[in-house]
């Protein structure tokens, strides 16, 4: 079987790399000509709303996914009119906009911070009265890893914040002073049945994923999966979705969603049974789920800007790098090593020696 991938960055090589075993083979679409996934697979090199390229996509694949949602919404309607698309376009429009976003996890019961709606500086000033600083102002489509957002800690700094923001419609919404940002990871078949990934552990620097610990058995976990599956039944899902939360004050409150597999995720390809790449072509396939249980302690760092020498990286017990061939600049995502040990402790003791080799 051929799967069609909007994107071709690292997301979608490492889906097709799980899915040669599985005898699928993936055929990339993306406007970047040095796009990492094209090094593994067919890549079409046109823009994600070229018609002509959208339609030799569809005649040589017989299912279509994406690997980030910053589609064009238009492009995965046009794809779901020949073939199926998983997942739909309906997750895609409600992940594309953080209102529609956050209106969708009241809907369903999903506790978030206080939020409101922002297309003007009044509008702003007035969120900042109604929901108090400190105040995260986003832009409601687009953004990630920290991009496309600032936050306001004192009535002074709302003007800088609408000038560097207000020129396209906003969310604001209050600033959570969290003890732990974690993530649960789903997979919904084509048939409804659905599997969850233990909850994760996440560690941010600069808006940036770094580090993402599996935690089995933590507390929360049965809250964050009964929210994510609330999601994907409410959305018809099929695949990976992940779902983005905060703990608070002895609660969970859900900061966004992601209809595609996820960097928190990555450590699924050696920690799990079965990896969240697999999984995610599983589903859309219509093939059995896989067994998503941790196999060791795990954990998965990821290296940003450069890479570490590979001699020192693979010397340590348990590491698995993996580079994904793009070129090395600052803030860009370039590999990320999964590591794994026989018992939490000799995992932190290969944590602190990796660490050690990364700047900062």
């Amino acid at each position: 079987m051929n799967v069609g991938v909007l994107g071709a960055g690292q997301l979608g090589r490492m889906l097709a790399l799980a899915g040669y075993p599985l005898g699928l083979r993936c055929l990339f679409l993306d406007p970047a000509e040095d796009a990492c996934a094209g090094q593994v697979a067919g890549q079409i090199v046109a823009p994600y709303d070229d018609p002509g390229a959208l339609d030799r996509l569809a005649a040589r694949c017989e299912v279509v996914t994406f690997e980030f949602e910053n589609v064009p919404e238009a492009a995965v309607s046009r794809l779901a009119a020949r073939h199926p698309v998983y997942p739909g376009p309906r997750a895609l429009a409600a992940a594309q906009d953080r209102l529609n976003e956050k209106n969708l996890f009241h809907e369903l019961g999903i506790d978030t911070p206080p939020f409101a709606a922002v297309s003007s500086r009044g509008e702003l000033d007035a969120a900042a009265e109604t929901i108090g600083l400190p105040l995260v102002v986003k832009t409601r489509r687009l953004g990630y890893d920290g991009k496309g957002q600032a936050v306001v800690r004192e009535p002074a700094e709302l003007e800088a914040a609408w000038k560097r923001l207000g020129d396209v419609p906003l969310l604001a919404e209050a600033f959570v002073p969290f003890e732990r940002e974690v993530s649960v990871l789903g997979v919904r078949a084509r048939s409804g049945e659905c599997a969850f990934y233990p909850l994760v552990e996440n560690r941010h620097r600069h808006g940036i994923l770094y580090l993402s610990r599996p935690r089995p058995g933590d507390p929360f976990t049965d809250a964050a999966q009964d929210w994510c599956r609330r999601l994907m039944e409410a959305l018809d899902y099929t695949g990976v979705l992940a779902l983005e939360l905060f703990q608070h004050d002895g609660r969970l409150l859900a900061n966004e969603f992601a209809p595609r597999v996820h960097n928190s995720g990555h450590w699924t390809i050696e920690g799990a049974e079965t990896s969240q790449f697999e999984n995610h072509l599983r589903a859309i396939c219509g093939l059995p789920l896989g067994e998503t249980r941790a196999v060791a302690p795990t954990a998965m760092v990821n290296l940003i800007g450069n890479l570490p020498a590979r001699e020192a990286v693979t010397a340590i017990a348990g590491a698995h790098l993996h580079d994904y061939g793009k070129e090395h600049r600052p803030g860009r995502k370039v590999g990320h090593v999964t590591l794994r040990a026989a018992d939490e402790a000799q995992l932190d003791l290969s944590l602190q020696r990796l660490l050690s080799l990364l700047p900062g």
